[in-house]
């Protein structure tokens, strides 16, 4: 489990980029407009672009850079464009300090994204 950030730093609507995860790629976190905190791989699966930055309505967000849409809580690809689903990962809340713990699936990195990941 990693510390992300204090539940009183991360507005509703915002997120967070995480790139310091042992052992994985970098992982966004989103505080909705209704409440909810969601954690995704932050790596699109179409191409190499950060989830951190798209538009996020509903429970899903949609990529930046050519508008592929993933289910914050299940992580499921629209088919449109992103073929294949982003892991996601459990947010926990413990006296105000919001966690990750990051999911031991394997990551879908599509063609020419950053192999490496924090160790």
């Amino acid at each position: 489990m990693i510390y992300a950030c204090q539940l009183a730093d991360l507005p509703r609507g915002g997120s967070l980029r995480l790139t310091d995860v042992p052992g994985s790629p970098p992982v966004a976190l989103f505080h909705t407009e209704d409440g909810e905190l969601y954690a995704v791989d932050d790596t699109c699966t179409h191409q190499d672009a950060s989830l951190a930055d798209g538009f996020v309505e509903d429970c899903a967000v949609e990529c930046p850079l050519h508008a592929a849409i993933f289910d914050l809580r299940t992580g499921e690809a629209d088919g449109m464009l992103a073929k294949f689903p982003i892991r996601t990962h459990r947010v926990m809340i413990e006296d105000g300090a919001v966690h990750v713990q990051v999911s031991e699936a394997v990551p879908y990195l599509p063609p020419g994204a950053r192999r490496t990941v924090a160790s």
